[in-house]
């Protein structure tokens, strides 16, 4: 199993300097991936609640989220190997062309390392700042991935669907591979897209036994469809809230000491995800004590033989 760390792009962030050093770091622990996530602003009086829970206020953290687009250009410029990816973009806030064109060049400048994670998105506040429909947000955000796909294909390219169409055309750079794309969410319609349409699926939220059952479900899914299970990427989110002293029976998943934590990422090693996503920045104070904490997660994975 691998580990993915989240980069830090909230307001306390030096972004001249601290992506890049972050990134090299996360490199030289030994992450295998670096990804970003997608707030597009915060409502101070929100339609909906936070995740779509009617009355769940929506959580400081997210007041203040840089373009992640741009984050991973920077941590590209500053690393060679580790992959580079969204977890996950809000798909049909989008427009397909030029989140096309911008994920093809960022590839090609990476050579070959993006991977693409997007969901369909909760907010309604942000759908009406961006000029999109929530109320098609499913449709498009299989349009979406049906547009990068044409996109990324040999010259010409047709294509059309609700939002655009292009008729025998140049559509240029291309990645330097195809461009993996993973799904969020977690619902059975979530879960049937990844099956028919995803090259992997990006759950938050779950580990251990139920990571295991639902990753099984997945597969049998994408058996029914006439797809390779076997061909999945399974890219789990773990939201760490570490603590120097450790937590109770009743503790929450990814909660409590590093040794606490790497107990779950044990846990949730049984599902054979090809990479754990670790986020920090949620709760740790300074950059230098997200590198600090990550190394020790890391180390705490390694002894465990999980990494």
């Amino acid at each position: 199993m691998k580990l993915g760390l989240r980069l830090p792009q909230s307001a306390n962030v030096d972004y001249a300097t601290d992506i890049a050093h972050v990134a090299r770091r996360a490199e030289e622990i030994g992450y295998a991936g670096l990804w970003v996530y997608e707030r597009v602003l915060f409502p101070l009086s929100p339609t909906d609640g936070m995740y779509g829970v009617p009355g769940l206020p929506w959580d400081p953290y997210y007041e203040y989220c840089a373009d992640p687009l741009t984050v991973l250009t920077l941590a590209a410029a500053a690393t060679s190997r580790v992959r580079l990816g969204t977890s996950i973009l809000v798909g049909p806030l989008h427009n397909e062309l030029h989140l096309a064109r911008t994920l093809a060049t960022l590839d090609l400048a990476s050579r070959g390392r993006v991977v693409l994670g997007v969901g369909s998105g909760w907010s309604t506040d942000e759908y009406r700042a961006a000029g999109a429909d929530f109320g098609a947000r499913g449709r498009s955000m299989e349009e979406l991935v049906d547009a990068l796909r044409a996109l990324w294909s040999p010259n010409p390219v047709t294509y059309s669907d609700s939002r655009m169409s292009v008729e025998n055309a140049l559509a240029n750079p291309k990645p330097q591979r195809p461009i993996p794309i993973a799904f969020g969410g977690s619902g059975e319609r979530a879960l049937k897209r990844v099956a028919a349409k995803g090259d992997g699926w990006i759950p938050s939220g779950l580990g251990g036994p139920e990571l295991v059952a639902a990753w099984k479900h997945v597969r049998e899914l994408a058996e029914r469809n006439g797809r390779d299970p076997q061909a999945l990427q399974l890219l789990p989110l773990a939201w760490l809230g570490l603590t120097d002293a450790p937590l109770g029976a009743d503790r929450g998943l990814f909660q409590g000491t590093v040794a606490q934590v790497v107990e779950d990422l044990v846990a949730t090693a049984e599902a054979g995800p090809d990479e754990v996503i670790i986020g920090l920045e949620s709760t740790t104070k300074s950059v230098a004590e997200l590198v600090d904490r990550a190394e020790e997660v890391m180390e705490g994975a390694r002894e465990a033989g999980v990494v």
